[in-house]
């Protein structure tokens, strides 16, 4: 039996030559430790709280855990880490986004920064302070370790004036940095200092005409009087722009790793570059893919378009979701309803492999990294599209139906006994009355295909009550290889050598008798749902076209 030392080297090791992202995303951070050692390694994900939190918001968090745990396995654990959630509440409002209530009360506090704004929805004191309660809620949801930290807090506090300072001393190197990515007009008006009105708590984009690195100032004309005024840098009194905001954060809170989205590339580039103009190291990281709604549009959080985080929880499980931000998170991917059952089944999938796979193999499986190296036992003996499925077909109203149909299938499988199953049920019955029922569609059978259809019913007829899915498949099969459902691509192989049957077979009984385009096996399916339930269900077809 191994130790628990030896167990933790053996998987540093196997870990240490892994090619699933998050390690090698956490090696990154170890070689530069190497080269810049610290007792604390930092990792950060940002948040603009201009509109609700949004399912893109939660990636960052769920994808730079994984990083988190990733490299606290190949450094034992022995390295302090923290990552840091952090909340851009200090910006200014620049418009009133499209998915919230009261946009004539937002309208009248455009410019002042987010935790100055009233809530339109009245329990929180402020428009930002709404939505980082949103945020925090959904990552405790899920079980997330963070700290979070608010820029309006941060500024006000006296946490960044050091490096604020800093800014201030440096304000040519950083304007000398930040120009040639700006266009005329912005460039002759660019400050990286925004200082906040004192009157009105706008968030003023005025030109700075003067600086006093010794006194800790900047010097700027009121844009309503055109009086001088100067005020310092320090306290809460300004703010930074977007790009040296960022730059500066890093410095202030020693930030390590941060990902960013594509759309942020050049921001990535300049903040960099200021960072080091600052004294200090940009942050390990990487670039993602944007996430696209129905229409292949970008995710906007002020236009509330694609999926919200209640919308995925209301039709799957966290861990569904979990797994959507796993995979492939530099390759672009539509965020919308559609790609919901897919990751359900495939999650459950995951974990049925998990018990099978060695330990290389399970370091590249995604459950080992949504879970932090310890993936639940799989107990769901029925896949989402089954249920789903079964749940048409039956026309079930309330989750008792289907599992009386269950119960039948998997005698002894009951909701006490198999809780996850219990939940997919209600998922199941969400998913189907909200996007299955409003799309049903059958269509009539061509005459060939009522000749089939009936051919199935007779042969399914004589079949024992408890047959099993195989012998209901091959029945299935056999009964299908005919014209015109014989395969002709020759991809298609069988073990007896005769002509395979193509895919329109399997489609055509999903369309012509459920509504649907596809379905799951449809052996499996009939022995859930029951033969004398199938064959009914083709009478019912056949009656409804003839």
């Amino acid at each position: 039996m191994m130790s628990v030392a030896e167990a933790a080297a053996t998987l540093r090791e196997v870990a240490e030559h892994s090619n699933a992202w998050p390690f090698e995303e956490a090696r990154k951070i170890v070689a530069r430790l190497k080269k810049r050692p610290k007792d604390e390694v930092i990792f950060e994900t940002g948040y603009g709280p201009s509109g609700l939190p949004h399912i893109g918001t939660f990636g960052e968090v769920a994808r730079t855990t994984m990083v988190r745990h990733a490299f606290r396995v190949l450094t034992d654990d022995k390295v302090k880490t923290r990552l840091i959630a952090f909340s851009d509440d200090m910006d200014g409002l620049r418009k009133v986004p499209d998915n919230v209530p009261n946009k004539d009360l937002l309208a009248q506090h455009l410019g002042k920064p987010l935790t100055r704004v009233p809530d339109p929805f009245g329990t929180h004191a402020s428009f930002g302070e709404h939505n980082n309660a949103r945020l925090r809620a959904f990552l405790d949801q899920f079980g997330f370790e963070y700290e979070f930290l608010s820029s309006t807090a941060c500024y006000t506090s006296g946490r960044f004036d050091a490096t604020l300072m800093r800014v201030l001393e440096r304000f040519d190197q950083v304007m000398a940095i930040m120009l040639p990515s700006l266009r005329e007009e912005r460039a002759a008006t660019y400050s990286p200092f925004l200082p906040i009105d004192p009157k009105s708590g706008v968030v003023l984009q005025v030109p700075v005409v003067a600086h006093d690195a010794g006194a800790g100032t900047i010097t700027y004309e009121d844009p309503a009087t055109g009086a001088r005024v100067t005020t310092p840098v320090t306290g809460g009194r300004c703010k930074l722009q977007w790009k040296p905001d960022w730059a500066m954060r890093w410095v202030a809170l020693g930030v390590d790793y941060e990902m960013a989205g594509k759309d942020l590339i050049d921001s990535v580039k300049l903040s960099g570059e200021i960072c080091r103009a600052l004294g200090g190291e940009p942050p390990e990281g990487f670039i993602y893919e944007l996430f696209l709604d129905e229409k292949g549009q970008k995710i906007s959080k002020s236009k509330g378009n694609g999926l919200t985080i209640e919308e995925w929880l209301r039709y799957a499980s966290p861990e569904s979701l979990s797994l959507f931000m796993y995979r492939e998170p530099k390759a672009a991917k539509r965020l919308y309803f559609d790609v919901i059952p897919r990751h359900v089944d495939e999650y459950q999938q995951y974990l049925e492999a998990y018990e099978r796979q060695d330990l290389r193999q399970r370091l590249s499986n995604p459950v080992w990294h949504i879970h932090a190296g310890k993936p639940p036992k799989a107990e769901v003996p029925i896949s989402f599209s089954m249920l789903l499925t079964l749940v048409s077909s039956s026309n079930a109203e309330n989750a008792e139906t289907l599992w009386g149909f269950i119960g039948r299938y998997r005698p002894g499988v009951t909701p006490q006994t198999h809780p996850k199953l219990g939940q997919l049920v209600d998922y199941a019955l969400h998913y189907y009355r909200d996007f299955v029922l409003p799309a049903k569609k059958y269509r009539a059978p061509t005459e060939a295909e009522r000749a089939a259809l009936t051919d199935l019913r007779d042969a399914l007829s004589q079949l024992p009550p408890d047959a099993s899915a195989e012998k209901i498949q091959e029945v299935v099969y056999e009964v299908g290889r005919r014209e015109p459902f014989l395969d002709r691509t020759g991809k298609v192989k069988t073990k007896d050598g005769k002509p395979g049957v193509s895919l329109e077979w399997f489609n055509m009984l999903y369309q012509v008798l459920l509504g649907q385009e596809k379905g799951p096996r449809f052996g499996s399916f009939v022995a859930l749902y029951g033969l004398q339930n199938t064959v009914a269900m083709i009478d019912g077809a056949l009656a409804r076209s003839a």
